[in-house]
């Protein structure tokens, strides 16, 4: 039901990064990240599973990698 979002929105080896879209009456959040530091890739649905994969991507893949810890 839900529409398909651009590919040029997704995270990619060429341009990692994090996406998180919040969900709606009528589907779920969703978000996907791809690490510019080792290549590690997830995907995660509903509110739960999208905050761990947040919370993975800050500790322990982009902004660990680029040394952007806080």
């Amino acid at each position: 039901m839900g529409r398909k979002l651009p590919s040029y929105l997704n995270p990619t080896l060429e341009s990692p990064g994090l996406r998180v879209r919040g969900g709606t009456q009528h589907t779920r959040s969703q978000g996907d990240y791809v690490c510019g530091g080792c290549g590690a890739e997830d995907h995660a649905n509903g509110d739960k599973d999208v905050k761990a994969l947040v919370e993975d991507y800050t500790d322990n893949h982009g902004p660990a990698h680029r040394g952007g810890r806080r």
